[in-house]
């Protein structure tokens, strides 16, 4: 996945043994990995089976289905990864790491719409619009159900991200794709867009992950976080910013194809929670973000 390299890295980088699991029959290349496990968190057998062999201290539950948009053509398999893979993965811990602290990870997007101008706390009530967001919603509800059952559970609500290593199906990598070919001359100068008349909490992946360090060891059991900026910018500023850091004109069209279903059009969190217990508030700004991003592109 996308955040899984980040986090790999940055928890080897304080001396953590880590180990992966995933579905994939050999982990993502060049990760300081001591060991990784093939499970599909579908299959609570194959679940149960790694987690007793690695009994581990702490886990960061990152997989899932995480795109809202593919949601809408398969919203059983997103249940079946987000929701029932939560609760296999909770299970699997219970019987064979019951110590270990674990941080859910769910999606702002739970909240569904919010009044413009507002940033929404963690004792907001979720009202989901996509498949993914009901989904997330249903696993930080299991996960609430495991921690009164006994487990150490942290559920977080982290808010839009993005970063190096993000796949373009996402806007932000999506669109440094375009503008890197646009760049080396691959495609016409068209810088294709969705709907950009939505507010988003926008985050660089690497404070996200130094978000679920910081959780891991000064989190409160059994306590929801928002992973957030608590600073609202438009899709359009977005594309704005981008164009202005492309070495050639581009022009910004809409195309029907990259509209959702169901949007939301102000989505901003607020991070004091997090702030409070652990420290922690995003450092890197979005425009370094955004040039880190397009130079990766221009790479490949």
């Amino acid at each position: 996945g996308f955040v899984g390299p980040h986090l790999a890295r940055a928890l080897a980088a304080t001396g953590a043994p880590v180990v992966g699991l995933g579905v994939e029959s050999e982990p993502p290349r060049d990760l300081p990995l001591a060991g990784w496990h093939v499970a599909d968190l579908g299959e609570a057998p194959a679940v149960t089976e790694a987690v007793a062999k690695v009994r581990p201290a702490a886990i960061v539950h990152l997989a899932g289905q995480s795109s809202a948009g593919r949601s809408f053509a398969d919203s059983a398999g997103t249940f079946r990864a987000n929701a029932a893979g939560t609760a296999n993965l909770l299970a699997a811990v219970a019987a064979g790491a019951p110590a270990a602290r674990v941080l859910v990870i769910g999606s702002g997007e739970a909240y569904g719409p919010q009044p413009a101008g507002t940033r929404v706390g963690e004792d907001a009530p979720f009202a989901p619009v996509s498949p993914y967001a009901a989904s997330k919603a249903e696993a930080d509800r299991i996960a609430v159900v495991a921690g009164e059952q006994g487990l150490d559970v942290v559920r977080v609500r982290a808010f839009s991200h993005t970063g190096p290593g993000q796949s373009p199906v996402f806007v932000v990598p999506g669109w440094a794709q375009q503008i890197a070919a646009i760049e080396a001359g691959r495609a016409e100068p068209v810088l294709r867009v969705g709907n950009l008349e939505v507010t988003r909490d926008l985050t660089d992946v690497r404070d996200v992950v130094a978000a679920y360090l910081a959780l891991l060891e000064r989190g409160t059991r059994g306590a929801a976080y928002n992973v957030c900026r608590g600073e609202g910018v438009t899709l359009a500023d977005v594309v704005r910013r981008m164009t202005v850091l492309s070495r050639v004109p581009v022009r910004v069209e809409t195309d029907p194809a990259r509209l959702r279903p169901a949007d939301v059009p102000w989505l901003v969190g607020d991070p004091t929670r997090i702030a409070r217990d652990t420290g922690w508030h995003a450092a890197i700004p979005l425009d370094r973000t955004l040039a880190d991003v397009l130079e990766e592109w221009r790479g490949r």
